[in-house]
């Protein structure tokens, strides 16, 4: 009898686990493979910096002061995920899907949003020098925050930061 109820639990934290109520942490080691999924967990201060990361779900994470320069983050799923402070230069977020997140405060150098969907996400008081938006599909008044301070070109892809956001001249 004590080994059944031993084996409901296990059974049951196993399903919290993946069902994503029961939050579980993952160390940054971990993060050299794009099959991890970091949903609902917290990634504050972590250094993911280069690191291919394509595919993986961050939704709901917090990333508060963590470090992903360089890394690969192409069609990943950021939902509801919170980059306050983070280092985002030189991401690559081509075709990811980041509704409803916050880059506050973020470094966006040279970041590439290619045909990412960012709607209702926020970028108050980010960096975004360099930063290619091309098809991005990203809130007007955003964009108009992100204007104000937009520059430069990106080193990848050659847009002009004012342009892949339709900054007015």
């Amino acid at each position: 009898m004590i080994l059944a109820v031993k084996t409901v639990f296990l059974v049951l934290v196993l399903i919290l686990a993946v069902v994503g109520i029961l939050p579980i942490h993952i160390d940054s080691a971990q993060a050299q493979e794009n099959t991890v999924n970091y949903t609902l967990t917290d990634l504050k201060n972590r250094d993911f910096s280069n690191k291919d990361l394509h595919g993986t779900s961050f939704a709901g994470a917090t990333m508060w002061g963590a470090n992903f320069q360089g890394a690969n983050m192409q069609q990943t799923i950021i939902t509801k995920g919170d980059f306050f402070q983070a280092n985002l230069s030189d991401v690559d977020f081509t075709d990811t899907f980041a509704d409803r997140v916050t880059f506050d405060q973020t470094n966006l150098t040279n970041a590439i949003f290619t045909d990412a969907m960012l709607s209702s996400s926020t970028f108050g008081n980010a960096v975004v020098t360099g930063a290619d938006f091309s098809g991005a599909i990203v809130d007007r008044y955003q964009v108009k925050l992100m204007c104000k301070n937009a520059s430069g070109i990106n080193p990848i892809t050659g847009v002009a930061t004012r342009d892949s956001l339709g900054c007015p001249p």
